[in-house]
């Protein structure tokens, strides 16, 4: 073939690779309006911010329609015609192709349709690849030539007839499994590895097993054309078989090696292909794509970069491998070794003289009792001895070990009870520094007993005498108790353990027969730390039932399994194994300028990017390991400026991921930018840094995340957004001037689902480990570092979610809707709504620093009539799920009931289930439950957002409110001191909201708020001094007062009745231009305004929250000493 004619150039060590026909399309359905079901998040470093919820970002909507941002059908080269670009193959000298960009989108921002190719013309003559120095830096370029190949002809010269069925890797007919043939190694600087023969192509060489084309020649230059297309049979060869055509497909021997393929990238465009397995025949052996390279090494290919799978214009990646269960939830809780009560150690040396016992229940493993007898010098001791077994239940496991020496004052009295007692062989006769070790059941003969006995020596070394069983408890797990004694070096040693033998199984919720021994499994916290997970290997276990599995090692944290207080906490478990594996080779730390001052360990990986004008992407059964980078659009699975890429964009099958398992990343999970109608389907995300599932700048729409679990993510350094503080502090490259970033409000956002725009679908999905968990529009700066704005490009900027039709303010409001939300064991917030028309139901919080936050933005002069709303749903401030002590926990300490428990952000960090914030906000139908002060801090079922500096609505209200006997303090408006500052900012003044039903205060159409504002009180209030509230009825409602000229007084309104009491409001911003204050008052009374200075010269005031809107305008208006009602 000439040069520039297509074709693909790789080398070849051992296995192959072969190429076949394109079969039919099928079409996949998107499956849509499904609630959202389980979302969980976990905090920065040491907390494990937001159980399947939204740790911090505004909640997630219903499909609405925002805006534009996605272009119309369009035309692209057919392939092999002019304008579809390609990339020329080298010569024979040369080390390897130029790199070819992708083609550039025109002036206009259209491009033309894209050609469905159905099948690829292949050139007239066999493909030879040229030799290659062993140095020379390794592609692959899968690309369709211009030239066609003659119609095949039968042996007589017929023309061939088509085959009925699609080729096997269509879905055509079964998979084949043949024996592989000897391998031949070769010192290709790329290689591919394994072992076995192309599968015959239909029409040739008649099917006959054991009989392969040669498609493949020795290296050297490739050979003038022939005058004949026409392949001989051969006997099966152990060469990689390649046809020019640029398909390149793994053949499926599930009995032979696996198939390893390496590579410094692999670029498919222009008709190339890559095949390994299809949808109705997914591949069945092991497959690997190794990418390899330094960062340093090698030019970068523009448009991709390095270390890569690249897609670009008609190329074709198809990778179907095996597709089990993807993950799942625990359904049974997994306690830290594998026992309900913990494993048990205890190791003595000196000190511990005489006989060692423990008593344990044999049906829970748990040490009853524990004691020391000094039996060798307390002659007392022994009395003592036999009081400390008199009181132990028959049937109960005893474990005993000599300490020291227990041999002098032992008595024959206490001997022989022991003997009959322990079933002891061997306490009759012991003797002087004798370790003797014994596990038995107390009340057992000697064949239930195992005991161990050595001989005392003189220079000091014994051994160790070990006794060891097996018992089983109720639930049916194996655990081994261990007693050991003995003399090591002149030292006495001995001590027990009791610890879960033979494995521990799994109880899942889900059948899991398709994950296999030997596979990887992870097991997410349910902890305040996402550090928590575990990663375990399966072991064989044949007496598992279907939703069972057995796993190698014991977990060291608490992993809850079960429906706690009304609130689902079962962990997810997935499953990080699968067949098609695509990694990239890692250096053993970090070099060169890949940040090595964050990390310590290589982030140089591989990565795979599609772009636009793809012919066919769909990916389900692959694993992904060791891929993303430390750079701009480098991520394990990126669509970059694909556009369209559902039926909208041409495709008859629209694209898709589905059960992947990406883990232990570099950047990201999927990233999708530009790109419209992806499905991303039963997939895992854990161990990666930066935004895990990532829409990237707001413009993707109709995307779906279906039944996607993420877990450990945690910060890197692309974004702001994605850095942790000390990045946010170090990183200021882009900032303006000295600008210091502020890491609280223009970082540390990092999330497992960043969901830039709410028009998409996000369906049973579960965020089990980061800083946040889910972000929706959470808004960031869209203008470059200036004078005015000194922050960096992209940093947090905190945008508001107001949905409306059609995404446009002008038409009515369209309320989201969360339903089954559930957030547990957030350090901070269970969930945040910042907006207007945001409905929360049937959700569950628990074990939150403060479950659940509403700022609404439905007042004046927003977006006016808004509001936000809860129903239906549970409040647990101090659940039964205790945590584990480690994995990141910070803060250990004693619960409302006495007992240790992990707890959110400091001990004494004061709890709240329901925070109101601004408003109007509304809850109806909720229960909550365990909300209890302790001496350290204050739980509260309903609190606020303290030091707060805005208004508060008074219409916020709640009604048809449950609070059960375990609420020992139901509402707190909070007091000066740690936390709450001196808690006399103006919205902290102003709290309030509407009992309508009387469910809370037991008084209705009551409004309760803070015990010093006498705005609202009236000589039927009733003080309640452990809320520092109020409880009035009455009308309120509220006034928006704005002053111009001077911006910067404090106002000071007071109610005529109670005119020695006035409240002070600074106002909202005091370097605004200008001041509002919105105070809420009582109706039908009288109210004095004074300023601290000179009136101000405009005012403008507007009663708001009344039932009728009546604006009032004053202007040019000067008092001397204040403004009167």
């Amino acid at each position: 073939m000439e040069p520039g004619r297509g074709g693909f150039l790789f080398s070849v060590l051992r296995g192959e690779v072969e190429g076949r026909q394109k079969g039919k399309k099928t079409q996949t359905r998107q499956k849509q309006n499904v609630p959202l079901r389980r979302l969980r998040a976990k905090p920065r470093r040491r907390s494990r911010r937001g159980a399947r919820v939204a740790g911090g970002g505004c909640p997630a909507a219903p499909r609405l329609r925002a805006g534009s941002g996605c272009g119309g059908a369009r035309d692209a080269p057919t392939a092999g015609s002019p304008g579809a670009p390609r990339l020329p193959l080298p010569s024979a000298p040369e080390p390897e192709p130029e790199p070819v960009p992708a083609p550039p989108r025109d002036a206009s921002g259209s491009s033309e349709r894209r050609q469905r190719i159905r099948s690829v013309p292949r050139p007239s003559a066999p493909f030879r690849a040229p030799p290659r120095p062993a140095a020379a830096a390794a592609a692959i370029r899968l690309l369709q030539g211009p030239a066609r190949r003659p119609p095949r002809t039968s042996p007589r010269g017929a023309p061939a007839p088509t085959p009925a069925a699609p080729p096997w890797w269509a879905g055509g007919r079964p998979c084949a499994s043949r024996a592989p043939p000897p391998s031949t190694p070769s010192s290709s600087a790329t290689e591919v590895s394994g072992a076995g023969r192309p599968l015959p192509e239909p029409g040739r060489c008649g099917g006959r097993p054991g009989c392969a084309c040669r498609r493949a020649a020795p290296p050297g230059p490739p050979p003038p054309p022939r005058a004949s297309s026409r392949r001989r049979c051969a006997p099966p060869a152990p060469l990689l078989s390649a046809r020019p055509p640029g398909r390149l497909v793994f053949a499926d021997r599930p009995r032979g090696p696996p198939i390893t393929l390496r590579a410094r990238y692999i670029l498919i465009h222009d008709g190339g292909e890559l095949h390994i397995g299809s949808e109705r025949c997914p591949y069945g052996s092991r497959a690997t794509i190794s990418l390899y390279g330094r960062a340093a090494e090698g030019a970068a290919v523009e448009g991709f970069g390095q270390k890569f799978v690249g897609v670009g214009r008609g190329g074709v990646l198809e990778l179907h491998g095996r597709r089990p269960r993807s993950w799942t939830l625990l359904d049974k809780t997994l306690h830290p070794g594998g026992l309900r009560h913990g494993p048990y150690s205890s190791e003595k040396r000196w000190g511990s003289r005489g006989l060692n016992l423990r008593i344990l229940d044999a049906g829970t493993a748990r040490v009853l009792a524990a004691g020391r007898f000094d039996t060798h010098l307390q002659p007392g001791e022994c009395r003592r001895l036999r009081a400390f077994l008199a009181l132990q239940a028959p049937g109960r496991v005893v474990a005993a070990a000599v300490g020291d020496s227990a041999a002098r004052s032992l008595t024959l009295e206490t001997r022989l009870l022991l003997r009959d007692r322990l079933g002891s062989q061997h306490i009759a006769r012991l003797g002087y520094r004798q370790p003797w070790a014994l596990v038995g059941i107390l009340g057992g003969d000697q064949l239930s007993t195992a005991e161990d006995k050595r001989e005392y020596r003189g220079n000091g070394t014994t051994g160790l005498a070990v006794a060891q069983r097996d018992f089983l408890t109720y639930d049916g797990t194996r655990f081994t108790v261990t007693a050991f004694s003995g003399w090591i070096k002149g030292v006495p040693h001995n001590g027990f353990k009791v610890e879960v033998s033979k494995g521990i199984i799994l109880h899942l919720v889900d059948e899991v027969t398709s994950w296999l021994p030997g596979d990887r499994i992870v097991v997410a916290s349910t902890d305040y730390s996402m550090h928590q997970a575990e990663e375990f290997n399966l072991l064989p276990c044949p007496e598992c039932k279907s939703n069972q599995v057995k796993i190698d090692g014991s977990p060291l944290y608490l992993h809850i399994g079960e429906v706690i207080d009304g609130v689902d906490m079962r962990a997810e478990v997935g499953l990080l194994t699968r067949n098609i594996l695509i990694q990239g080779e890692m250096e053993d730390s970090c070099y060169g300028q890949n940040q090595c001052q964050f990390f310590s360990f290589d982030t140089f990986g591989g990565h795979i990017k599609i772009l636009r004008n793809f012919s066919s992407v769909h990916m389900s059964g692959v694993e992904l390991k060791n891929m993303g980078q430390q750079i701009l659009g480098s991520y394990p699975v990126h669509f970059h400026l694909a556009e369209d890429v559902d039926e909208r964009g041409g495709y008859e099958r629209p694209t898709y991921l589905d059960n992947l398992a990406i883990h232990h990343c570099f950047s990201r999970c999927v990233a999708i930018h530009g790109t419209h109608g992806l499905l991303v389907k039963d997939t895992i995300g854990y161990d990666t840094l930066g935004h895990c599932f990532f829409l990237e700048d707001g413009t993707e729409q109709r995307n779906t995340f279906y039944h996607n679990l993420g877990l450990l993510t945690r910060s890197g350094t692309i974004l702001p957004s994605d850095r942790n503080e000390a990045m946010c502090l170090a990183i200021r490259s882009h900032v303006y001037g000295n600008y210091v970033p502020v890491p609280s409000t223009d970082c540390m956002a990092v999330s497992t689902f960043w969901i830039a725009n709410p028009n998409n679908n996000l369906i049973e999905n579960a965020a089990a480990g980061a800083q946040a968990g889910l972000f929706i529009g959470k808004g960031v700066k869209t203008t470059r570092a200036s004078a005015e704005d000194p922050r960096e490009y992209l940093t947090v900027d905190n945008a508001r979610f107001r949905p409306h039709q059609d995404a446009d303010p002008e038409k009515p409001r369209v309320p989201a809707v969360i339903d089954g939300l559930i957030a547990f064991k957030n350090n901070d917030h269970g969930a945040w709504a910042r907006g207007g028309d945001i409905i929360f139901r049937n959700s569950g919080f628990s074990d939150n620093g403060i479950g659940l936050t509403l700022a609404s933005d439905g007042t004046f002069p927003t977006d006016e009539g808004s509001s936000l709303e809860v129903t239906r749903s549970i409040f647990v401030g101090e659940s039964s799920n205790f945590g584990s002590q480690g994995g990141q926990n910070s803060y250990w300490g004693k619960g409302a009931n006495g007992e240790y428990r992990t707890l959110p952000r400091n001990k004494t960090f004061p709890i709240r289930g329901f925070q109101i914030y601004d408003g109007p906000v509304r809850m109806a139908k909720c229960t909550f439950k365990k909300f209890t002060p302790t001496v350290d801090r204050y739980s509260s079922a309903i609190g606020f957002f303290m030091k707060n500096s805005w208004q508060i609505s008074p219409q916020n209200n709640v009604s048809q409110i449950l609070m059960e006997k375990s609420v020992g303090l139901k509402v707190f408006f909070g007091r000066s001191g740690q936390w709450f500052g001196s808690n006399d900012n103006d919205g902290d003044k102003m709290s309030i909201f509407h009992d309508l039903d009387g469910s809370v205060t037991g008084y209705p159409d009551t409004f309760i708020g803070r015990a010093d504002n006498y705005l609202l009180r009236h000589p039927g209030c009733l003080t309640v001094p452990r809320w520092n509230g109020v409880m009035c009825t009455g009308k309120f409602a509220q006034l928006y007062i704005q002053a111009r000229r001077p911006e910067n007084l404090t106002l000071s309104i007071a109610r005529a009745a109670y005119h020695s009491h006035p409240l002070r409001l600074q106002g909202v911003n005091r370097g605004a231009p200008y001041q509002q204050y919105q105070p809420v008052i009582m109706l039908e009374q009288a109210y004095i305004i004074q300023w601290d200075g000179r009136a101000p010269e405009d005012i403008i005031l507007y009663p708001i929250n009344f039932n009728r809107y009546c604006p009032m305008l004053l202007e040019n208006v000067l008092f001397s000493k204040g403004l009167e009602l």
